[in-house]
Order: C-alpha cells, then sequence, then structure tokens
C-alpha cells in the first residue's frame, strides 16, 4: 500500500472532523425532539429509550432491558413501575415461573409515539429520497458502525468504574 500524499490526510482529517461535527449536531436535534415528545406525552427521556429498546426488542426481562439501557436493575424497576401505570408497558409472569417477567409494549398507547415521529420520519424519507440504494447502504454500514463505536465506548467507561 502506497503512502497518502498529505493533502489526502490533510482532507481525511477534515472530513474526519466534520462527521463527529455532524453526529454530535444530530445526538442534540435528536435529544431535543425526543425531549418535545416526552414532555407531550408526559414522559421522561429514559421512558421513551426504554420504550424504544423495547419496541425495537420484542418484550424482553427487566434485567436484558436494564443492560440495555443501561440502567440498574432497581433504577428500571420504579421506570417500569411509571411506564406500566401509564398503559405504555404491561408486566407478563410466565406460567411456569411466576418469579420470571417480560416487559411488552402495549401497541395502542405506542400508536402515540408513532404519530408524533411522523414528522421526523417523513423528512428522514424525504432525505433518503436523495441517494441511490448503494449510498444508503453505505451510509447504513457507517451509521451501524458508529453505533457499534458507541457501544464499545460505553463498555469501556463501564469498566473504568
Amino acid at each position: 500500500m502506497e503512502p497518502r500524499e498529505p493533502n489526502d490526510l490533510r482532507q481525511r482529517r477534515r472530513a474526519g472532523t466534520a462527521i463527529k461535527a455532524a453526529l454530535r449536531d444530530l445526538r442534540v436535534e435528536l435529544a431535543l425532539l425526543n425531549h418535545q415528545i416526552g414532555g407531550k406525552l408526559a414522559l421522561k427521556d429514559i421512558d421513551l429509550d426504554c420504550l424504544d429498546v423495547l419496541a425495537q426488542n420484542g418484550p424482553l426481562t427487566p434485567s436484558a432491558l436494564a443492560r440495555q439501557v443501561g440502567l440498574h436493575p432497581a433504577t428500571l424497576t420504579g421506570i417500569l413501575d411509571r411506564l406500566e401505570r401509564g398503559g405504555w408497558v404491561a408486566r407478563d409472569r410466565h406460567s411456569a415461573d411466576r418469579r420470571s417477567v417480560s416487559i411488552r409494549v402495549l401497541p395502542d398507547r405506542n400508536r402515540e409515539v408513532y404519530r408524533l415521529y411522523s414528522g421526523m420520519n417523513s423528512a428522514m424519507d424525504e432525505v433518503c429520497a436523495g441517494y441511490t440504494a448503494a449510498e444508503l447502504e453505505l451510509i447504513t454500514g457507517f451509521l451501524q458502525r458508529s453505533a457499534d463505536a458507541g457501544r464499545s465506548s460505553v463498555g469501556k467507561l463501564g469498566q473504568d468504574s
């Protein structure tokens, strides 16, 4: 492999810096959107995170959900109590072992969440329409690898505690 030209290295560094800045901007905008939607639904940001993880991954045990959202199980218990009281989730006890519980989202209430995100989803459809299928695959791969990098960083920080 040939050494890169100094100009190429500078351009790559600038592009990498611009990508990180754009990701930070996106994180802030998504946090603001989530906070506004949470306010309309009387949900905290962490409540929305829990609902999103459950919606994406199907029913989970409380300990599995706690791991995925990065909370201590005792903290999650209070959140689940609040979500259950609000009609957002149900706790299902398994007939074979009544101590074993799964948490699932209740579809009627979660339609409210999807309705509030419809503007963002439509805007993202428009953004994606400007790219070819191959470009979208490249972007998807980049975002997935970025999410993996975030998970790895969270894991490393957790080990340092």
